[in-house]
């Protein structure tokens, strides 16, 4: 039995080492997972200067592996063996009011995956068991692996948008989770627009499920979906308020607008705008567990699948590095068990 495994910490803010760990027994309500893949997200914690956040940390929060170890109090239906998945969320407390009243993905004592706790950027990982969730036999660890954070949290916020079969549903960021947002959103039979920066990438957009795609290069969002009569929903998966705010100007009245990227520069919306138009402007945070479960699901039934790039997991600095200049297409994927069969 191995006693240690391979595991990339950060020790400092921009900085990834390769280091062996000592395999701790799993703690009350946790299990021990055998990882076999981890998506590269750009909210890993590789570059995160918090001063609250301990180092180093292990980052990595699109998990999947097998359980190969439970501890006390771990309820059914996990058993060792079974092949699970792990998000941003590290499970909920089920003790807190949000928990009281079903809502646990807004749970306020639940660790932050490779931010509060140890990632999936390593061989072995410990996690709350209520962070699970069952992977469907027909998806292989690399591809479900980014559906765990880029999917559910563009899968979910399509659900939320308010759109029905046929409305326009604009896609502002054709990268990790945009890619995926753009199948989902066809798969749900909006009409479906992309915007993104540069001719590029507007082969890959249509390919992808995209209707029609609008270069911010070489026209303005806004006024491009005003001419097609307004947007039902808009899914922003960039922090960019500028593109947002012009994107922003085509919400048909009732429209909603879903916020997924995190940009440290305040958005600029007109309340007048908003409250004329009976707008909607809102943000939206991964999921459940559950949530996940339907994600994957729904990704089997519509043969929804990320691009990915697989490279070994001592190559994960490389894989960041690459994600972070967006030279990935479109999701990097760090293959542990490439890594197990290097050991002596």
């Amino acid at each position: 039995m191995i006693h240690t495994y391979r595991a990339i910490q950060s020790p400092a803010p921009g900085r990834l080492e390769l280091v062996e760990r000592e395999m701790p027994p799993p703690a009350p309500g946790h299990v021990v997972l055998a990882v076999q893949a981890c998506g590269v997200c750009g909210a890993d914690a590789a570059d995160i200067d918090h001063p609250t956040m301990a180092r180093p940390r292990v980052p990595g929060h699109e998990v999947v592996g097998r359980i190969i170890a439970l501890g006390p109090q771990v309820p059914p239906p996990w058993r060792v063996g079974q092949r699970v998945g792990v998000g941003r969320l590290g499970g909920h407390c089920n003790a807190c009011e949000p928990c009281r009243q079903g809502r646990f993905n807004l749970c306020v004592d639940q660790p932050v995956v490779g931010v509060d706790c140890d990632g999936g950027y390593a061989e072995r990982m410990q996690v709350r068991a209520t962070a699970l969730a069952r992977i469907p036999d027909e998806l292989d660890a690399f591809h479900a692996a980014p559906i765990l954070c880029a999917g559910i949290a563009t899968f979910n916020a399509l659900r939320k948008c308010g759109a029905e079969a046929g409305d326009l549903v604009a896609v502002l960021g054709i990268g990790g989770l945009g890619h995926l947002a753009l199948q989902y959103a066809r798969k749900m039979g909006f009409h479906v627009v992309a915007i993104g920066r540069g001719a590029d990438i507007a082969r890959d957009a249509l390919d992808l499920g995209a209707h029609a795609y609008i270069d911010t290069r070489e026209e303005a969002a806004g006024e491009r979906l005003r001419q097609m009569g307004g947007a039902r929903a808009l899914i922003a998966t960039i922090g960019a308020p500028d593109a947002i705010s012009d994107a922003l100007t085509a919400l048909a009245p009732q429209g909603r607008a879903m916020l997924l990227g995190v940009g440290k520069d305040p958005l600029s919306v007109s309340s007048g705008w908003l409250v004329g138009g009976e707008r909607t402007l809102a943000g939206s945070i991964t999921g459940t567990p559950h949530d996940s479960e339907r994600t994957l699901k729904f990704s089997v039934l519509a043969d929804v699948r990320p691009m990915i790039e697989i490279v070994p997991l001592a190559q994960a600095e490389t894989a960041y590095l690459r994600m972070k200049s967006g030279q990935a297409k479109f999701r990097m994927v760090l293959d542990m068990e490439a890594a197990d069969a290097a050991r002596p």
